[in-house]
């Protein structure tokens, strides 16, 4: 770890060769780490080990990047990034946990509250919020509706999810892997889908709703009293 005086050397050096910094405050920035022209750090952003990062990006605030290389214009708001590649005109953040071993292509969109594991996702694509993709192939356009999980691990064993270029995936769907989403299917919200889903399918796997009238008055499961 570096001492203080190193990383206002490091900073200034940084800011000598183009690089944005408008405020230092919990900037860490390591010296194997290289930023290209016009690139915004923000405050409590900290870069380490082998971090490549392009032109015109946003990193930051509180950004933690180690081992991984980001490409031209891209935005990186409160993400977290280790041993990935991450391509240019991404957005992600706030709260984007990328962890080792993916690639994210550019113009992708990653949401707040999203943790990518080992996987990749092709270019244009959204992984909008509230999502886990671990184990997975993400083709060119998907879509993710909110709350969706890859189902990677049975408790023994890791297995791959395939999601093929155009489709959408359902609010709060689960995809149990493994398992294939064809190209430019559909899966239904709420399903849990463990077989695989041809090219331009739609995918239901939820029961059908059933309705109880006036369950509440006679069970009365409030402790406060009911009324009508």
């Amino acid at each position: 770890m570096i001492n203080n005086t190193q990383r206002l050397e490091i900073i200034q050096t940084l800011i000598d060769n183009g690089v944005e910094i408008p405020c230092f405050d919990g900037v860490i920035i390591e010296p194997t780490v290289t930023i290209g022209k016009g690139t915004v750090i923000m405050p409590g952003t900290v870069l380490m080990g082998d971090v490549k990062i392009g032109e015109g990006c946003v990193i930051g605030p509180n950004s933690y990047i180690t081992n991984s290389t980001v490409g031209n214009n891209t935005s990186l708001n409160n993400t977290q990034s280790y041993d990935s590649v991450i391509g240019s005109g991404v957005t992600a953040g706030p709260f984007v946990h990328i962890r080792p071993n993916c690639k994210i292509a550019d113009n992708v969109h990653i949401g707040n509250f999203v943790e990518v594991k080992n996987s990749t996702v092709d270019a244009g694509s959204k992984l909008p919020h509230l999502l886990y993709v671990g184990d997975s192939d993400v083709g060119k356009n998907v879509n993710f509706g909110c709350g969706c999980v890859t189902v990677n691990y049975d408790g023994r064993n890791k297995s791959r999810t395939t999601v093929k270029d155009g489709a959408f995936i359902g609010c709060n769907t689960n995809l149990v892997a493994p398992v294939t989403v064809g190209e430019n299917a559909f899966t239904a919200a709420g399903s849990t889908i463990t077989e695989d889903v041809p090219d331009n399918s739609l995918a239901v796997a939820r029961s059908r709703q059933t309705v109880k009238e006036d369950w509440v008055n006679v069970k009365k499961p409030y402790k406060r009293q009911h009324i009508k």
